[in-house]
């Protein structure tokens, strides 16, 4: 049985109507915002960090960062040393630490500004880490490069920079062969010595001049005695020629 043109092309109508929502093509989904940057979750992601992950959990430092990269536009960089670092280090060093070394140990391991690999060249000594004060005894990290080997030392700790681990432009992560120990807390300088007491001179002065003016009311005095007694001697010749006279 033929069917007429009317008759199909009704039927194709009819199919398109019926047909049901579900049965059409739905566009592509578009991807999801990145996330905010979490140092911890990239440290994670690269294994092997475990041990310096619990300190940057345990001292607060994560959230620091976590504010720093998400609420400003200030970079970061961080020197993040390996599980095996950790290991060379003596049995029971993380443990001796004070809370506030623990903190001051983290933070000597981060840089308030991004610092890229092409950057370590002509990078400015000593850098300033997020512990504090870059002078000489206290947190001084200085970098030095040797073809394409980055080297690194605190004063304490000698090592290189074994890899990166992470960069976006704002946040750059390297692995380091060794832990970062600043001077500050694992060789500390003893304080310089105090300048002499200007007081103890001042006051001996002041004894010396006492000295000298208790001797001139003294020295005066001995002179007038010796006028007196030449004096008293002129006097009595005086009296006993004029008796030897009277007589005469």
């Amino acid at each position: 049985m033929e069917h007429s043109p009317f008759f199909l092309l009704l039927s194709t109508v009819l199919l398109l109507l019926t047909s049901t929502p579900g049965t059409q093509s739905q566009p592509a989904a578009a991807p999801a915002p990145p996330g905010p940057t979490n140092v911890t979750k990239i440290l994670e992601k690269a294994g092997q960090f475990t041990i310096f992950i619990r300190l940057l959990k345990s001292t607060g430092v994560a959230s620091q960062l976590y504010g720093q990269l998400n609420n400003s536009d200030n970079g970061i960089t961080i020197f993040a040393p390996s599980d095996s670092s950790f290991s060379s280090l003596k049995a029971g060093t993380l443990n001796s630490l004070t809370d506030e070394q623990q903190v001051e140990l983290v933070q000597f391991h981060v840089i308030p500004s991004y610092v890229s690999s092409s950057n370590f060249q002509t990078i400015s000594n000593p850098l300033r880490t997020q512990a504090g004060d870059s002078a000489d005894g206290h947190f001084p990290l200085n970098i030095t490069t040797s073809g394409n080997t980055v080297n690194i030392t605190s004063g304490v700790t000698n090592t290189t920079v074994s890899g990166s681990v992470y960069s976006d432009g704002q946040l750059a992560v390297y692995q380091v062969d060794k832990v970062l120990l600043p001077q500050q807390v694992f060789d500390p300088r003893p304080p310089a010595p105090a300048p002499a007491p200007m007081v103890a001179k001042t006051k001996k002065k002041k004894e010396d001049g006492d000295s000298s003016d208790d001797d001139s009311p003294a020295d005066a005095s001995f002179g007038l005695r010796e006028v007196g007694s030449v004096r008293s001697d002129v006097l009595v010749c005086v009296i006993s020629i004029s008796l030897a006279w009277f007589y005469l």
